[in-house]
């Protein structure tokens, strides 16, 4: 795919809206992408803490209820490209079920998956929707093979399980999926990656959105 001129909607969390970034305008990943590949525009619809999955109970920080599913209805109509990078929250916190594979609404992250595949495809017929899976990532002292501890899942799941399932779906619904899991040269839970690429282990640097944008324009391209 030719990226010279296109439209690119970024849907995500923290990392999209540049969390651990130093300096959001010429190195988070989007914006690098802008300007490496002269795309015509590229609107960041990032917000930190939120989930694919809808929140039951209002939690103690609102606008992390804000989830992808509800926002899906809110990105320009002109995209040519819509990249939608989120999971990571779903797999930490929040009070959704982990749900199967036949869920079909926000109520688990399984069914939110689906729907907001199902929706962008509905509302952005023109555009290629693409989805990246959540990387490694080393949070509060713990690796991502483990669980989360969080007090409000009631089924936690590794973070491999979150991965699966976004390939999964995308399989289904004929959605290309970056898999960042297996294949992002950053691995988080490795002690020296997280040092030279992360800000917390969650979070890439500058130097990780560089790797970042690398992959997925060189994914878009292949496409």
């Amino acid at each position: 795919m030719e990226l010279k001129n296109k439209i690119i909607c970024f849907l995500g969390d923290s990392i999209t809206e540049g969390v651990g970034v130093e300096d959001c305008e010429n190195c988070r990943y989007d914006r690098r992408i802008l300007k490496n590949e002269q795309l015509k525009a590229a609107y960041n619809y990032g917000i930190s803490g939120t989930r694919i999955e809808h929140q039951s109970k209002p939690s103690e920080r609102p606008r992390h209820d804000l989830c992808f599913c509800g926002r899906a209805y809110d990105l320009n109509p002109d995209a040519d490209i819509i990249v939608v990078y989120g999971g990571v929250n779903d797999y930490i916190h929040g009070d959704a079920p982990f749900g199967t594979m036949d869920d079909k609404t926000p109520r688990s992250f399984c069914g939110g998956v689906d729907f907001l595949m199902t929706t962008l495809k509905e509302n952005y017929p023109k555009a290629t929707v693409v989805f990246m899976t959540p990387a490694h990532c080393f949070w509060n002292g713990q690796t991502d093979d483990h669980p989360s501890n969080h007090a409000y899942k009631t089924d936690p799941r590794p973070l491999s399980e979150y991965v699966e399932v976004i390939k999964e779906k995308g399989k289904q619904y004929n959605i290309p999926v970056l898999d960042l899991y297996n294949t992002l040269p950053i691995n988080a839970c490795n002690p020296d990656d997280r040092e030279r690429f992360t800000a917390d282990g969650l979070h890439f640097n500058d130097d990780g959105h560089k790797i970042l944008a690398d992959c997925l324009t060189k994914f878009l391209k292949s496409l």
